[in-house]
Order: C-alpha cells, then sequence, then structure tokens
C-alpha cells in the first residue's frame, strides 16, 4: 500500500510553516469532528486521517523523518542512518550496472520496528512481538478539562490467555513445523540482490503451530475481554494532544510487551468560559455605575468565585487579566490566566430624562469623533 500524503489530508503545502499545520488541522477537525457528525463513518475515519497527520508533520522530528523516508521514517526501531547507506548502495550500484558489492548483513535492523526483515536469506524473529496500540475517543466536559480529574473507561481489547499463558498451545501437546514458512519464521515478498521477508503471518513468526490448539484461545495465545482501566485526565486536557497510558493497548504475542492506548480527548463548549492554550476568557458583564464609579465584584472561576476590581471609568471591551485563574497549573507547566471583558449593560427600565442628560454632559467630546473609514 502507497505512503498516505499527510500534507495532502490537510491540504497545506510540504513548505507549510508549523503554524499553517496547525490552522488546517484546527479547520478540518471542526468540519469533521464525530460530534459533528454522529454516526457518520466516513467522516470519524476522516477525522482520524486528520490526527494521525497533524501528529507527525506537527513534530519538527516526526516530520523531518517523513519528508525523506515516508511513512517507513515512523516505523519504531527505524534506523535513518542504515537506511541512507541502503539509499547509497542502490545509487551506486545503478550507475555500476548492477553489479557493485555490498554488504547488507546489518540492513536486518533497518525496519526492525516493522514486524519484518530486510536481508538476504534472514529469518524472522521468533521472539517477542510487541502488541498494537489502542486508539479510543473521551467526551469531557469543559471544566473537567481545566481542572483535570480521575475517571475510568471500559474497553474490550485482547489480553495474554491465562489457560496457556500465550502459548496458544494444549498443555502436553507438541507443537509441528508452520508449513507456510517451513519453520524458519518468515516468508518472502520480494526477489532479487536483496530480499524482502516478513513475519509469517501463519505462525507468526514462531516457525511453529500448536500440536493442540488451546481451547480457550483456539490457539492465538489470547482472548478479548472486557477491562475497566483508570484513567488519569491532566489539568489542561487538549483535542490536539492524544493521553498515552503505557501497556494497555493489545497484549503481546509470546510474552512480548503489551501495546498503549492513546485517549482522544474530546472537550465540550461551555456557554460562559472560552479557552486559549492555559488561559481562559469570559465576558464580565457591569452596570453603568459600577463602570463609573469603579467596584468590587465577584466573578466565578474553575477554582471558586474570586473578587475583582472594576476601575473607575472602565470602558464597555475593556480586558483585565487575572493572573493564574485559568488552567490549573501542573507538573512544571504553570497555572494560565483569566482574562475578562468588561460589557456594560445599560439599564432595561426606562430612566429619568435628567439622569441621562447628566451622564451625556459627562463624555465632552464626541464618542464616534475617530470613526472614520
Amino acid at each position: 500500500m502507497a505512503d498516505q500524503d499527510y500534507y495532502k489530508i490537510l491540504g497545506v503545502e510540504r513548505s507549510a510553516s508549523k503554524d499553517d499545520v496547525r490552522k488546517a488541522y484546527r479547520k478540518l477537525a471542526r468540519k469533521y469532528h464525530p460530534d459533528i457528525n454522529p454516526g457518520n463513518k466516513e467522516a470519524e475515519s476522516k477525522f482520524k486521517d486528520l490526527s494521525v497527520a497533524y501528529d507527525v508533520l506537527s513534530d519538527e522530528k516526526k516530520r523531518k523523518l517523513y519528508d525523506e523516508f515516508g511513512e517507513a521514517g515512523l516505523a519504531a526501531g527505524f534506523d535513518a542512518d542504515k537506511a541512507r547507506s541502503y539509499q547509497h548502495w542502490q545509487q551506486q550500484s545503478a550507475r555500476a550496472g548492477g553489479g557493485y558489492n555490498f554488504n547488507v548483513d546489518d540492513l536486518g535492523d533497518l525496519f526492525g520496528g516493522l514486524g519484518g526483515m530486510f536481508r538476504q536469506g534472514a529469518r524472522a524473529p521468533a521472539g517477542p512481538t510487541r502488541g498494537a496500540d489502542i486508539e479510543s475517543s473521551m467526551e469531557i466536559d469543559f471544566l473537567d478539562a481545566v481542572r483535570g480529574f480521575q475517571t475510568a473507561i471500559t474497553l474490550e481489547r485482547p489480553v495474554t490467555c491465562d489457560t496457556c499463558n500465550g502459548s496458544g498451545t494444549k498443555a502436553g501437546t507438541t507443537p509441528t513445523t508452520c508449513p507456510e514458512c517451513h519453520g524458519s519464521g518468515s516468508v518472502a515478498i520480494a526477489q532479487g540482490p536483496l530480499q524482502f521477508r516478513q513475519t509469517c503471518p501463519r505462525c507468526s513468526g514462531s516457525g511453529k503451530l500448536p500440536g493442540d490448539p488451546c481451547t480457550v484461545c483456539g490457539g492465538s495465545g489470547r482472548v478479548s475481554r472486557p477491562e475497566t482501566i483508570r484513567v488519569n485526565i491532566p489539568p489542561g486536557a487538549d483535542p490536539e494532544k492524544r493521553i498515552r497510558l503505557r501497556g494497555k493497548g493489545e497484549a503481546g504475542i509470546r510474552g512480548g510487551a503489551a501495546g498503549d492506548l492513546f485517549i482522544a480527548p474530546r472537550i465540550r463548549q461551555h456557554p460562559i468560559l472560552s479557552r486559549s492554550g492555559r488561559d481562559l476568557s469570559m465576558e464580565l458583564p457591569i452596570t453603568v455605575g459600577e463602570a463609573l464609579r469603579g467596584a468590587s465584584v465577584e466573578v466565578p472561576t474553575p477554582s471558586g468565585p474570586i473578587s475583582v476590581k472594576i476601575p473607575v471609568g472602565a470602558q464597555s471591551g475593556q480586558q483585565l487579566r487575572v493572573k493564574g485563574k485559568g488552567v490549573a497549573a501542573h507538573g512544571q507547566t504553570p497555572a494560565g490566566d483569566l482574562y475578562l471583558r468588561l460589557m456594560v449593560r445599560v439599564p432595561k427600565e426606562e430612566v429619568a430624562e435628567e439622569v441621562i442628560d447628566k451622564i451625556e454632559q459627562g463624555y465632552g467630546d464626541d464618542v464616534r469623533k475617530n470613526l472614520r473609514l
């Protein structure tokens, strides 16, 4: 299968800046978000592709590897230096008409994380294989995302079979040689001076098939069952950043390490508060009298109500900053700030003309004197 073009998925040029990538992702993520397209499998698939593309192109190191090697450069265990050496050999071999000699003994590590091999006559590893990662999503209340909280999720995932301890073989039976790979643990997928080999799909690289499969797991060594997992959501959960739970993905094969669980937060909107990074913003209504005289008013915040001083002569649209009252601090990351946009509200009830006249006299200059096109 050809590599996906992450730039095309996000609709940006290869020369796009990190900020351009972020803006493009946010625009498309809003369009295809599962909350906006409930039950739409095509939109859900598109959203996942966008998340993967953004995860790569927003990370300087990953983007550099992707630009040079494509998706292969993102695989676990990929060795960029050896890949460049192989490319160099290819170029020299082509110039020499295919007769260039090259030592390929160490190319087996080139695609080590892909579960395949890349060397002449090499055998795929029959040892432990890491389990696959799992991705899930979680809808989170706005204030919970700001404060951070503990929760639990229940999901069904492959875990090691307790009956056979992951061997896939019934106790007391003898394994047989795999007819697919003839016991080598790998099968060829290309021919030539260098031969591509991949782990045998039938025996998962062991070279053996269970003589009598485990009756519980059917010989796979794993069973699927629901499990409840506790999750710590840190303050400031971001829909653009997945939460990683190590070892909570699929169980490994033949004693291999389990994969990881990645949770993509979906943050509900709040009727009053909005958020930018770790800072929060809200509109604060004040009366004409509070704007003219100044006042101390009570303001709700995620950490509890506080008293805020309104300056004398406050203007509608004026912004006040309250330090440390945004997203809660976490680890080495300080708390964000709360920004209050003052909104002067005039009375809905009828006001005496003489009162209005006195207020008008207080303006002095024409409030629209600088209003020009």
